[in-house]
């Protein structure tokens, strides 16, 4: 197990099997995405104090969720590659990033879109709504600083050293709505307590988290394949597979 491991850490062996990969978590994207979307905007009543509006928690709380846990995951393959100078390691976590930072904007926005109907403002310099816009910003300055140097290996340092920095700002969000009196409500979803919401809600919401995780899987993968290319382009086995298909 141990040998296998250490064979698809290889940009070489890893480059086919998350091409395998790819289509089996798009797939599952779309299953879950349209089931948590028929549940979300079909099924789930209508909420007693905020009407219709409050629909929008069906992309808000997963794109919320997952630009959390995109950075938590990028920065481990950030440090792992920092620790062990590995090369798909650094890859992983360049590969996160514009995920991560699509999912922070979008929940930003989704916020917004709730906030204004219900808060009677778009935006307020609430606890969690700034914590989450230093998450968006941290990914962009991740993102920003590989682009300015030229060097990979540097830039996979230098990104691996704001990524660990940054990682202190992911319990604040989460931990925001506890430790200030913010206008943001608490959480509906909790390990300890039983839910706040009906369980059609509930389902919906899962299962467009569950469509979000799957996005995030397919597009990574997809998109360290392209990083793999890019880097290892004088490689033989780039070479080997360019020759293959052509």
């Amino acid at each position: 197990m141990r040998m296998l491991t250490w064979k698809y850490a290889s940009p070489q062996y890893f480059y086919p099997l998350a091409g395998k990969m790819i289509p089996w978590f798009a797939a599952l994207a779309v299953l879950f995405g349209v089931s948590g979307l028929w549940l979300g905007f079909f099924v789930a009543p209508t909420d007693a104090q905020q009407g219709e509006g409050y629909r929008i928690i069906f992309i808000h709380v997963g794109a919320s969720w997952m630009s959390m846990f995109i950075y938590l995951v990028m920065a481990f393959w950030a440090s792992i590659g920092l620790s062990f100078n590995t090369r798909l390691s650094s890859m992983m976590a360049s590969a996160l990033a514009p995920t991560g930072a699509m999912f922070a904007f979008l929940s930003l926005w989704t916020g917004a879109l709730w906030g204004k109907p219900m808060w009677g403002t778009w935006w307020v310099w609430d606890a969690r709504l700034t914590s989450e816009l230093i998450l968006l910003f941290l990914y962009l300055g991740f993102i920003a600083l590989q682009a300015a140097i030229d060097e990979p290996r540097r830039a996979d340092k230098a990104g691996a050293i704001l990524a660990l920095v940054g990682v202190v700002n992911v319990p604040i969000i989460y931990f925001s709505v506890k430790w200030w009196n913010t206008l943001h409500q608490g959480a509906s979803v909790s390990l300890t307590q039983a839910p706040s919401m009906a369980k059609t809600m509930l389902l919906g919401m899962l299962m467009m988290a569950l469509c979000f995780w799957m996005y995030s899987i397919a597009v990574a993968l997809a998109r360290v394949r392209a990083i793999m290319l890019e880097r290892e382009r004088n490689s033989e086995w780039v070479t080997q597979l360019k020759e293959v298909q052509s």
